[in-house]
């Protein structure tokens, strides 16, 4: 029940997988080699934390008033009759004693991660041709289909807050009308065809070595959306009452000013993305030990499943509705020296990147949050040293710089169609007119500004011995790179209203900004140390080993689980403290 114990982190994350391959190789004449590799995947996988199931039944517009019939999950939007204008809540109706007390007059806990099961069968086929002994030249073909049945069942959970079942899918929590109540209800087919070609040549008795390639990758995603898109972020409603639901929720789509009211009905949609990809690097010698490298591509991802989803809030003709793949163009050099105890690396690299497909998770309610930040260039540099004085030690330092500029400003929403005393803020004074967040020239939120570190290995007889330290540099939580902000009254159109701030007919709530957190996270230093013992003395081969892991030695506080915040200062990301001093005892054997 609703205080039984759990925790918000106390969440489980299994996963049952299989992995079969199978590797053949072909040698079909002098020099020509034919390798087919067809593979085979099933994960079964969660991941979420407990929720509050309803006992009771709630309207079709999500009000629970007595009486009322609707079963099964609802994301509501909650009206200003019943908690707070603006304010939003989610409700797992069951219409049905879950704590067996004999009456449906309770809320209590239920378990209900995100389930995804995936069959993924693959192909890779290669053939190379050795010309001579410094050219040679390769196609390859590449086929991969992913069938992705993602659902959110709920199970019940135990006395002590452990669940019966960490899949809930396996005895799924049945509403009164004896139907799966779903937090997420989608299927979705992800395929993949892939044609590919590379030169490689060696040139002045290999001081020279180039490789040219190109690829040419297409992609098709069909998706099933089995319940109702509520937000423009992706929120779904799932209810056994399809026809009453869309009608009490009328979906309506405004061409001139792309926004939507309403909730989205389930419907299927198909994408395609293909793009001819060019690259090219070489590498130069120009004494012993020294080397000079350099390359350029050009990179594709395709929005994920998550990020179609989330624009089903969209029509498909619509420009929200079809978004764009994340295009890169991709520079780096670099100097090397090898020797037999130095080795020394150091380069520069460069990104632009087009429709920057930026994205933060949220662990609560497993949704993961797309971002289009436009044009945006990443540039830094890498460096390493590894010194080996004598072959039973081995020291390594490693640093690396990272800069991002985003190149506009991007836009978040629009002001309403009608602009009233309660909605008109500074920088929404024009019906329907975008809402910009200024993030032009500011950097990219979720990356480190550098990181830099170090590791020391040796070797005591037959025992290894190992520790190593990596300093992480701050992240932003926001791409405006500002303090994150909390609004104790209702936060319109990107505006915390006070008197301040707002025209003088405002007539909202008023409220004031709060600082929640600093505008990035702090550096942090962590020492990890490990040591393997191979077991030979005890009769088993070489390459079986025990080894013991320490990691954050120093037991140090820090902000772990954080990849990326939002767009705004008023949208707070989601932090998770990160790995307290843990010991980890491994034993590796090998056939």
């Amino acid at each position: 029940m609703q205080g039984c114990g759990t925790s918000f982190d106390e969440r489980f994350n299994p996963s049952n997988t299989g992995n079969v391959r199978i590797n053949s190789r072909f040698t079909l004449a002098d020099r020509l080699v034919l390798t087919v590799d067809p593979s085979y995947q099933y994960v079964k996988a969660n991941g979420g934390g407990t929720v509050a199931g309803s006992e009771g039944t709630g309207t079709l517009a999500g009000v629970r008033p007595a009486g009322s019939i609707t079963t099964g999950y609802v994301g509501t939007v909650v009206t200003a009759a019943n908690t707070g204008a603006g304010q939003t809540t989610t409700t797992n109706f069951f219409g049905r004693d879950l704590n067996g007390d004999g009456d449906v007059l309770d809320t209590v806990t239920v378990l209900r991660p995100s389930q995804t099961q995936t069959s993924r069968f693959g192909v890779l086929a290669s053939l190379r041709w050795d010309v001579s002994d410094d050219h040679s030249v390769r196609v390859t073909y590449s086929f991969d289909r992913a069938r992705h049945r993602q659902t959110g069942e709920a199970g019940f959970l135990r006395a002590n807050g452990q669940p019966f079942d960490v899949f809930p899918v396996n005895a799924p929590i049945l509403t009164s009308a004896g139907t799966v109540l779903q937090g997420r209800d989608r299927l979705s087919f992800a395929t993949l065809h892939q044609v590919s070609g590379e030169y490689r040549g060696k040139f002045f008795d290999e001081a020279l070595v180039v490789t040219a390639g190109i690829r040419a990758p297409f992609y098709s995603r069909d998706l099933t959306q089995n319940c109702f898109t509520t937000a423009a972020s992706g929120n779904v409603a799932c209810t056994n009452q399809t026809a009453a639901f869309a009608a009490a929720n009328p979906y309506v789509f405004n061409a001139t000013t792309n926004t939507a009211t309403g909730f989205a009905p389930p419907q299927s949609r198909s994408f395609n993305y293909q793009r001819v990809l060019p690259n090219v690097g070489f590498v130069f010698k120009p004494a012993d030990g020294w080397s000079v490298f350099g390359n350029y591509s050009k990179g594709l991802q395709v929005p994920s499943t998550d990020n179609l989803y989330q624009n089903f809030y969209f029509p498909l003709s619509s420009p929200s509705g079809q978004p764009e793949p994340e295009a890169t163009d991709n520079f780096d050099a670099g100097l090397r020296y090898n020797s037999s105890k130095l080795q020394v690396q150091v380069g520069p690299y460069f990104s632009r990147f087009t429709n920057r497909l930026a994205n933060a998770f949220d662990p609560d309610t497993q949704v993961t949050l797309f971002r289009n930040l436009g044009t945006v260039d990443k540039y830094g540099f890498d460096g390493s040293v590894t010194y080996r004085p004598i072959p039973e030690l081995t020291l390594y330092v490693f640093g690396s710089y990272l800069d991002s500029n985003i190149q506009s400003n991007v836009q978040i929403g629009r002001c309403p169609t009608t602009l009233t005393a309660a909605n008109t803020t500074v920088n929404c004074t024009v019906a329907g007119a975008p809402i910009f967040a200024l993030t032009a020239g500011r950097r990219e939120s979720g990356a480190p500004v550098y990181t830099v570190g170090g590791r020391v290995q040796g070797q005591l007889g037959p025992v290894e011995i190992g520790i190593q330290v990596k300093r992480t540099g701050p992240r932003f939580l926001n791409d405006q790179n500002l303090p994150a902000l909390q609004c104790t009254g209702t936060v319109i159109n990107q505006v915390c209203p006070t008197a301040a701030n707002t025209p003088a007919t405002f007539t909202g709530t008023r409220g004031f900004a709060v600082q929640t957190f600093d505008a990035s996270t702090p550096a942090y230093t962590l020492i990890d140390a490990d040591v393997r013992l191979p077991m030979g003395w005890a009769g088993l081969n070489d390459k079986t080993y025990l080894q013991l892991n320490v990691q954050n030695l120093a037991n140090q506080y820090f902000v772990g689980g954080f990849n990326g915040g939002a767009t705004t200062q008023f949208n707070n990301p989601f932090a998770q403290i990160g790995t307290p001093r843990t010991f980890i005892m491994t034993l590796n054997v090998g056939f």
